[in-house]
């Protein structure tokens, strides 16, 4: 199941790969204890390196992480600031994309960046930031209100 109908530049397939179980194995980290629902991500940096997280939650709900947040904090604290693919691992029936803020988080560093989604069950699909976030408000949104 493939979702994009651009042409996205792409992790090679065995790339994919390794970032498919990073993400699974991150997820199986995830502290979900409310919504029972692990997230895992793998993020590729342009460098080449890899950075993992899973969603980490909280009794105050508004506090809780996703793992595409916690993997780019993870990132960043390492120095890395471009990616090139994140992949996404949970265990809903259907791939799932990234919620809306973390659509946000990532185009502050990866506006083209490729997205993948799997789901234990072999299902996956595949975007482009762009195209799940179109029009996105940017660093150069604020610089056109100065």
């Amino acid at each position: 199941m493939t979702s994009s109908t651009k042409s996205a530049e792409s992790a090679d397939e065995r790339t994919t790969t390794v970032l498919r179980e990073r993400a699974f194995a991150a997820m199986e980290r995830a502290y979900a204890p409310y919504s029972r629902f692990r997230v895992g991500a793998a993020l590729l940096g342009t460098d080449g390196s890899i950075a993992e997280g899973c969603n980490v939650e909280n009794a105050s709900y508004p506090v809780g992480m996703c793992a595409e947040r916690t993997a780019v904090a993870a990132a960043v604290a390492r120095g890395v600031r471009t990616f090139s693919t994140i992949v996404i691992a949970t265990e809903a029936d259907e791939p799932t994309p990234p919620c809306g803020m973390c659509r946000q988080f990532l185009e502050e560093f990866s506006p083209h960046m490729a997205v993948y989604t799997f789901t234990r069950d072999g299902k996956h699909a595949h975007w482009t930031l762009d195209e799940l976030l179109p029009r996105a408000f940017t660093p150069r949104s604020l610089e056109q209100h100065r």
